[in-house]
């Protein structure tokens, strides 16, 4: 079972873990979504991450499919049991919109429109999808903290944003009295990727290169792709189980040293590769609740076993040093 933190500075109390749901409602249907979250709840799993984009790259599926197919399953619970997390600012691909829309704007569109797709008055955790360094700090800060007074979010922080920019936002609310982000979510995972790859598919600040201030700024730290996208798991069956797209990404030096030792703590602990990605995160210093993925229920009881796994500091070392 999940143990619950409570976040940084919040009143929200989270699963160690949280489900990241861009394959609900478009890749997975609402039967298996529906299976899925509740195999999550049933684990004591709690704390739901989603976009207001997700699925949006799909035609066929319907705008906003991940949070339909959330708010289809949230009908039939005590919505004050669960943390819902969602983002707004990226890029509206079902226009074609693709200038950079983190702006007060384009950002209160996609909060109304995540309201009405989860059917839900309140977002607990609400994200800036990316970043826009035309946008100054003061107009997103205030803009969100108008949105909180109103009741339509808890709390709210920052998704793919440089340690620079959060900070000077943070500082901007500290000096004007109000509300700043708790907390991040950034690209990390146990796997380093080859930088210019991964951006190309639109991933960047890999945390543990780019995080840097962040790590002791007392935020919580919410990592997707936690997993290394399955990466460590797929080599484990082979390199020809990995495909040519994801060697590409993970074409680090660092990764073999990271493999292997990812397998030595694996086999001490009597646990998968997988699961020791997920507990090198969750064993981190600061505050780190992993975003991971699922299709399947069986999927969710596999990772929830990270869980359970306690590394000592020398075996943090040891992976982060290999």
């Amino acid at each position: 079972m999940l143990s619950k933190v409570t976040l940084n500075d919040t009143d929200l109390s989270v699963s160690r873990l949280c489900y990241g749901t861009n394959m609900l409602g478009w890749q997975i249907d609402q039967a298996r979504s529906n299976a899925i979250l509740d195999r999550f709840a049933e684990l004591g799993g709690n704390f739901i991450d989603s976009a207001r984009s997700y699925g949006d790259w799909m035609p066929d599926a319907p705008k906003g499919a991940s949070e339909r197919a959330i708010g289809a399953w949230l009908k039939g619970q005590k919505r004050e049991d669960f943390v819902v997390a969602t983002k707004g600012g990226f890029f509206d691909m079902r226009v074609g919109d693709y200038r950079n829309r983190v702006n007060p704007t384009d950002i209160a569109s996609d909060l109304n429109e995540s309201l009405d797709h989860l059917g839900v008055d309140r977002i607990d955790l609400y994200w800036l999808h990316m970043d826009n360094a035309e946008t100054p700090v003061g107009e997103l800060i205030d803009y969100l903290n108008e949105a909180k007074a109103a009741g339509k979010i808890g709390w709210f922080g920052a998704s793919n944003w440089t340690d620079a920019r959060v900070l000077e936002a943070n500082a901007y609310a500290s000096a004007n009295g109000k509300t700043g982000f708790v907390a991040v979510e950034p690209f990390w995972g146990l796997a380093k990727p080859h930088e210019m790859n991964a951006m190309q598919q639109g991933y960047q600040l890999y945390f543990e290169d780019h995080g840097g201030a962040l790590k002791d700024a007392g935020l919580a730290v919410i990592p997707y792709c936690s997993q290394s996208r399955g990466y460590f798991a797929m080599l484990e069956q082979g390199e020809d189980a990995v495909s040519d797209t994801l060697k590409g990404f993970y074409d680090n030096p660092v990764n073999k040293a990271r493999f292997a030792a990812a397998q030595a703590v694996a086999q001490r602990h009597g646990a998968t590769v997988s699961e020791i990605g997920l507990a090198y995160l969750l064993n981190q210093p600061q505050q780190v609740v992993p975003i991971f993925g699922a299709s399947t229920p069986a999927r969710i009881e596999e990772s929830v076993k990270a869980a359970a796994i306690t590394l000592s500091a020398d075996e943090l070392a040891e992976l982060r040093a290999a």
